[in-house]
C-alpha cells in the first residue's frame, strides 16, 4: 500500500514531476503557479535541473530545446504568462516534441492576484494541444505522467489546466516512486523543427492527422468517465458533463446524478459524449468561465439535449456549491445572510518600511503621473499615494507612458513616470526601454529594485546574483543594461532618501531625453528577522496633527481620533531602517522609540 500524504495541487503537480521522470523544469513566478516549481528545486533537485527564467517565453523556449534534446520537461506559469509563451507554443504544436512536454497553466478564476481571469482551455484549442484537467491533488500528481506520455505518443505539447483552487488546495495523494525514463538521443530532423513555410505547410497536415488519432483516443482515455447515477428532475434523466474543480462542486451539489467527468478535455471525447448523452434526457454542463465544453458539444451535433449551460451558470467568477444551488435549482443561501457594507475597507498595502513608498511619496508631492507595471510597486496606486494611472501587463508602463506622450506631447509626457520592478524589468521592460530611445521618446523610467521578485515570494531572478536552487551566479547591473540601450542619462537613488529622490525626479523631468532612475532599497520582508530595527514614535509634544506623514501611506502610521495627532504601532514599524515618515515631518515630532 503507497504512502499518502497531504499536498496542495501545485506541491502534488511537482510530485507529479518527479515521478514521471521529468529531467527538466522552468518557470517565471506568478501566482497561482509559483509553488510549483519552487517544490522542484526544494526537493527534487538532484534529479530534475530546474531555472527560473527572465519570462514565460524564455521558459518555454528553453524547455523546448529541453524536449528536442530528449527529455521530458515541464513549464509552469499562471494564465496570463501563456500570452507571452504563445508565440513559440503554437510553433510547436507543429514541431511536435522528442521528450514529452507539458505546460501547466494555472488560471485564476475570480482574479485573486491577477488582471484578468482568461480561460487557457481556449489557448489549448487554439494552439492545437492536447488538454487535461486534474479535480484535485492525486489526480494532479498522477496527470503530469499520463500527459508526458500522451505528448510522446502523439508527438504534441500537453497543457495542464488547473485553477487557484486546485493549486492550492490540498488533498490526499498516495506517493509513488521515480520511474527511470532515459534521456533520447537527439536526432537533426530540419524537415520538422524549421518552419519555414514549405516545411511548415506539411506539419500542420500532419499536425491535424494527430489530433484527429488524438480525438479517437480520447474517447476511451481513462482520465474520461462516466459516472452513473439515477437522479431525475420532473421525471428526467439528468447528466451532468464537467471537468476540473466544477467536476467537485456538481458532484457535492448532485452527488446522485449521471457525471461525465472529462480529465483529457481537448481533443473533445465526442463519441464517449454520444453515449453519455443518448443515455439521459437533459444534459447540465457545469464549467467555470467560459463555454468551452457547451461548445464542443453542440460543435459535435450532441447539444439538442442541453437545458442548462451559461444561460445558467454565471461565466465571470470562480464557481462553488452554492452558486450552482442557486443558478440551477433557485436555492438561496444556506448561510446567515450578513451585512458586511458597513465593515471597514482592507485594501492591499505597501508593506511598512517598503522600498517603494518614498519614490511614490515625491512623485505625487511633485504632481507628477505614473504608469505602472505588475507587481508590489502596482500598489501605489492605493491612496493616499496615487501613483499609477495605468496598469496592463508586464512591461507596459514604459510603452503606455510614450505613447501617452506621442498622443498628449513630449511636455505631457515628460511628467508620466514609468514605474516597473526589477524582475518585471529583466522580463519585459528592456525592448521597451530600446523602443523608448530608438524611437526618440522623453520618459523617465523608475526600475524599482528591491533585489528580488516580491509579489510572488522573494523568487531570485537574473538580478539578484543567484539561482532558485541558491547558486551563486552572474548578477545584472541595470545601469549597463540602460547605457547599453542608449539611455545616457542615469541616476541611481537610495530608496529611503527622500531629498536624493526629489533631487534625481527634477533632473531627469526636466531634461529632453529619455532618462532612468534605479531606485535601490531591498525589499524588507528580505531581511526582517536579521535586522536590528528601533521602531519610531510621536512625540505627541511636538506633533501638531497636521496629518502630513500619514501621506506617506505606511500601515504603521494612524490617527488618534480623540487627539488627532498621529499614533505608530512599534510592531509594525521599520524605524531606523526606513525613516520615511520622520523626513516628511516638519517638527521633528517622530522620533526614536526609547
Amino acid at each position: 500500500m503507497s504512502e499518502k500524504v497531504l499536498l496542495s495541487g501545485n506541491e502534488a503537480i511537482a510530485r507529479g514531476a518527479y515521478e514521471a521522470g521529468v529531467h527538466f523544469a522552468s518557470a517565471y513566478p506568478g501566482t497561482p503557479s509559483t509553488e510549483i516549481l519552487e517544490n522542484v528545486a526544494k526537493h527534487y533537485s538532484d534529479v530534475i535541473k530546474c531555472q527560473w527564467s527572465t519570462n514565460e517565453k524564455v521558459a518555454v523556449e528553453v524547455a523546448i530545446g529541453a524536449s528536442f534534446g530528449g527529455a521530458r520537461t515541464l513549464v509552469t506559469m499562471k494564465h496570463v504568462g501563456v500570452n507571452v509563451a504563445a508565440d513559440p507554443l503554437f510553433t510547436l504544436s507543429e514541431t511536435g516534441v522528442n521528450g514529452g512536454f507539458v505546460i501547466v497553466s494555472a488560471d485564476d478564476p475570480g482574479m485573486h492576484s491577477s488582471q484578468n481571469e482568461q480561460d487557457n482551455r481556449r489557448y489549448a484549442k487554439f494552439a492545437k494541444m492536447a488538454l487535461v484537467e486534474p479535480s484535485d491533488s492525486n489526480e494532479a500528481k498522477e496527470f503530469v505522467d499520463y500527459a508526458m506520455s500522451l505528448s510522446e505518443k502523439f508527438d504534441i505539447p500537453v497543457m495542464m489546466r488547473i485553477g487557484t483552487r486546485i493549486a492550492h488546495s490540498k488533498s490526499i495523494v498516495g506517493i509513488g516512486t521515480r520511474k527511470d525514463i532515459p534521456i533520447k538521443d537527439y536526432i537533426p530532423d530540419i524537415p520538422k523543427r524549421v518552419v519555414i513555410p514549405a516545411n511548415a505547410r506539411v506539419l500542420h497536415k500532419k499536425l491535424e492527422e494527430r489530433l484527429a488519432e488524438l480525438k479517437e483516443f480520447a474517447n476511451s482515455s481513462p482520465l474520461n468517465k462516466i459516472e452513473r447515477g439515477d437522479w431525475t428532475r420532473d421525471g428526467k434523466k439528468i447528466g451532468i458533463i464537467t471537468s476540473g474543480i466544477s467536476y467537485q462542486y456538481a458532484k457535492e451539489v448532485f452527488p446522485d446524478a449521471s457525471i461525465l467527468k472529462l480529465g483529457s478535455s481537448f481533443p473533445f471525447p465526442d463519441k464517449l459524449a454520444k453515449t453519455f448523452c443518448d443515455s439521459v434526457d437533459e444534459i447540465w454542463i457545469i464549467e467555470e468561465n467560459e463555454p468551452f465544453l457547451e461548445e464542443e458539444l453542440k460543435l459535435a451535433g450532441l447539444g439538442d439535449k442541453i437545458t442548462i449551460g451559461k444561460n445558467k451558470i454565471p461565466i465571470c467568477g470562480e464557481l462553488n456549491q452554492q452558486i450552482i444551488r442557486e443558478s440551477i435549482l433557485g436555492e438561496k443561501s444556506r448561510t446567515p445572510n450578513i451585512d458586511l457594507s458597513e465593515l471597514p475597507a482592507r485594501p492591499p498595502v505597501l508593506c511598512p518600511g517598503c522600498p517603494h513608498r518614498g519614490l511614490f511619496y515625491i512623485a505625487q508631492k511633485m504632481k507628477l503621473h505614473g504608469t505602472t507595471d505588475i507587481g508590489c510597486y502596482t500598489l501605489g496606486v492605493i491612496p493616499p499615494l496615487n501613483q499609477g494611472e495605468t496598469c496592463i501587463c508586464m512591461g507596459a508602463s514604459i510603452g503606455v507612458a510614450f505613447g501617452i506622450g506621442i498622443a498628449q506631447g513630449k511636455e505631457v509626457g515628460k511628467k508620466f513616470l514609468s514605474y516597473i520592478g526589477d524582475s518585471t524589468f529583466l522580463h519585459s521592460g528592456m525592448t521597451e526601454l530600446a523602443n523608448l530611445v530608438y524611437n526618440k521618446g522623453n520618459g523617465v523610467v523608475c526600475i524599482m529594485d528591491n533585489s528580488t521578485t516580491a509579489m510572488t515570494g522573494h523568487q531570485p531572478h537574473p538580478g539578484t546574483g543567484r539561482t532558485i536552487t541558491g547558486e551563486a551566479t552572474f548578477k545584472v547591473d541595470y545601469a549597463e543594461i540602460a547605457k547599453a540601450l542608449g539611455i545616457k542619462k542615469i541616476v541611481q537613488t537610495n530608496a529611503y532618501d527622500l531629498k536624493e529622490i526629489e533631487e534625481a525626479l527634477k533632473e531627469t523631468t526636466s531634461i529632453d531625453e529619455p532618462a532612468v532612475i534605479i531606485n535601490r532599497g531591498r525589499c524588507i520582508l528580505l531581511d526582517w528577522k536579521k535586522l536590528d530595527i528601533t521602531p519610531f514614535r510621536v512625540d505627541t509634544e511636538k506633533c501638531t496633527g497636521c496629518g502630513l506623514c500619514l501621506k506617506v501611506g505606511c500601515p504603521s502610521l494612524s490617527k488618534d481620533p480623540d487627539t488627532g495627532k498621529a499614533v505608530i504601532d512599534e510592531l509594525l514599524c521599520a524605524g531606523n531602517h526606513c525613516t520615511i515618515c520622520a523626513q516628511v515631518c516638519p517638527f521633528d515630532a517622530i522620533v526614536p522609540a526609547e
